[in-house]
């Protein structure tokens, strides 16, 4: 997969997931979104940009390291998450359940949509 179309295809995910939260702010539902949920949303998405990035970096350079850097790359936006949530939570006062669920819906959609274009990007790869 080619890298631009990537950025944009992302760029348009990101758009889709963000629609939700504004929808239930604008609604009067804003209670069941965290303080600071802007700040949450595009960290997570952020590494998860970082982290497609340089697996398809790292699998144009050498597609047989190619498994090995998204192990790494998880690994550490898997450690980034779970530090910059224990800070958040220590610097914040928030509900606990509406935090566990904000944080939830943007990891585990960041997450699909990571595991989705890496596949993607295996698929493309002609049969010989």
């Amino acid at each position: 997969m080619k890298i631009l179309p990537f950025v944009l295809f992302y760029l348009l995910f990101i758009i889709i997931i963000a629609i939700p939260p504004l929808v239930l702010t604008y609604t009067g539902y804003a209670g069941w979104i965290t303080p600071k949920f802007w700040l949450l949303f595009f960290f997570l998405s952020g590494l998860t940009f970082l982290t497609i990035i340089s697996v398809l970096m790292v699998s144009k350079i050498n597609p047989d390291m190619s498994a090995q850097a998204f192990l790494a790359a998880t690994t550490v936006k898997l450690l980034a998450c779970m530090f910059f949530a224990l800070v958040f939570l220590l610097k914040n006062a928030v509900n606990r359940y509406v935090f566990v669920a904000d944080f939830f819906y943007i990891y585990f959609l960041n997450m699909a949509f990571e595991i989705y274009g890496l596949l993607r990007n295996l698929r493309n790869q002609k049969i010989r």
